[in-house]
């Protein structure tokens, strides 16, 4: 494809069919993602990819993990506060994803986002059962048959995080080009512990967050979802006059 109809092809995929993806496959998208530039080419990430039964085994531990602790948030507070403590079900991630309210225009844009995407999924707004299982689907990859796991060095400070995101934006170009679907996800750096009993993780390095990786299900509407993005006018910032 050309570059542009890649670019406009991309979006986040929440419905994979269960078709494998090969090794070669990944390793070559994989390959494409190291051609990203990075401070004095330091490269300070590392990407830990699960498949095949690491990624069903990844899925359910998470999976377990998630719902443990929605269900101690709806529990009394001196049981929560107890739970907390003991349930072994409290986020270990390095980077906790933002849990709360997002500031000012922020949480406008996401509660966009989402009201959007509920309705395509045709999940109304008081029904929270359902609301829990769109999120809980976050945690097995959305049934993705490739989950990878994306850790930086914190010695380099933010210019980690600036270059782990130019390398998945090109990771995630790469799979588009070859007909596969990505989601980043932010909810997957929440636990590190579950990845440590699977992966040598080496020393220092941080967990950030994950990238769901398959072949899209073209058939499930949600994947047709595209949240609208600001205009240009909107990004660029005015000079003074």
């Amino acid at each position: 494809m050309e570059f542009s109809d890649i670019l406009h092809s991309r979006r986040s995929i929440r419905a994979f069919t269960n078709k494998p993806v090969s090794q070669d496959t990944i390793d070559a998208i994989l390959q494409d993602a190291l051609e990203s530039p990075s401070s004095s080419n330091t490269q300070p990430f590392k990407i830990a990819v699960a498949s095949g039964e690491t990624c069903q085994q990844l899925g359910q531990a998470l999976l377990s993990k998630y719902r443990k602790i929605n269900k101690i948030q709806r529990q009394p507070l001196p049981l929560k506060l107890f739970n907390m403590v003991f349930s072994k079900a409290m986020p270990d991630g390095d980077y906790t994803p933002i849990l709360g309210k997002y500031p000012g225009i922020f949480q406008e844009r996401r509660i966009k986002t989402g009201k959007g995407l509920y309705e395509t999924l045709g999940i109304k707004r008081g029904d929270r059962q359902a609301r829990d299982d769109a999120m809980a689907r976050n945690f097995t990859f959305f049934d993705a048959p490739v989950a990878m796991f994306i850790f930086v060095h914190p010695g380099m400070t933010f210019t980690a995080l600036v270059d782990a995101g130019i390398m998945m934006q090109s990771l995630m170009l790469s799979a588009t080009d070859r007909g596969l679907g990505t989601c980043p996800q932010g909810a997957l750096g929440m636990w590190r512990s579950p990845l440590e009993k699977h992966f040598d993780i080496p020393k220092g390095y941080k967990l950030l967050c994950g990238i769901a990786l398959g072949y899209p299900d073209n058939d499930n509407p949600v994947n047709a979802y595209r949240p609208e993005k600001i205009a240009v006018q909107e990004l660029t910032i005015p000079s003074k006059t």
